[in-house]
């Protein structure tokens, strides 16, 4: 059988990073989404790692849905569950999650999946459950880093609808949702952590 598991590099860099912020936002139980799961190297290396979860990820590229499968195939856990369709901007197939986690996705797609993010995540999270967000943003009162600006300069030149996403544009959206910024934490590689909660 042909191996479609893909690889990303960054990956292996902040998953443990992120698993740790993870251990201690999310439930101890219950059903996590996962929005744009990408390669699977996340929801794979996380679902070990946080074996009363279950893992349910998610993207709208079949390119990446069959890596996910492959990963899941090859070494996921039995709290891993299949990956399914699912475009952020659009009508979501999930009724109800108890987390919602979401890595490096806003910055590489239109404002439309950031504003379908929240409104999704709105409708079907429980009061006080999080929406976890990871990856570089543009924050007021702090400098931005040249690594980021160069990356957000890369961003633009490949989609003008892509680029670094300002931290306070996505809470005030958040917010419109029913959603609390709850906690914001610096990450490796000039990255954030952001923690919302529904209201």
């Amino acid at each position: 059988m042909n191996d479609a598991r893909q690889f990303a590099p960054a990956t292996q860099r902040n998953r443990e990073p992120i698993l740790v912020v993870l251990q201690k936002e999310l439930p101890a139980s219950g059903l996590v989404l996962e929005i744009a799961s990408g390669t699977g190297e996340h929801a794979m290396h996380f679902s070990q790692g946080l074996p009363g979860l279950s893992w349910q990820p998610s993207d709208p590229s079949a390119g990446a849905r069959a890596s996910i499968a492959a990963w899941r195939e090859a070494e996921g856990s039995t709290n891993l569950l299949a990956p399914i369709a699912l475009d952020a901007a659009a009508q979501w197939p999930v009724e109800a999650a108890d987390a919602i986690v979401c890595i490096n996705m806003t910055h590489i797609s239109p404002w439309e999946a950031t504003e379908g993010l929240m409104r999704g995540a709105g409708r079907i999270l429980p009061p006080g459950g999080p929406l976890y967000l990871y990856g570089p943003y543009l924050r007021s009162g702090y400098r931005l880093e040249p690594s980021n600006a160069a990356f957000d300069e890369s961003l633009k030149s490949r989609d003008p609808c892509w680029g670094l996403r300002e931290l306070d544009a996505v809470t005030e959206l958040a917010a419109a949702h029913d959603l609390d910024l709850a906690r914001v934490l610096d990450m490796p590689a000039n990255n954030l952590s952001v923690i919302f909660r529904k209201r």
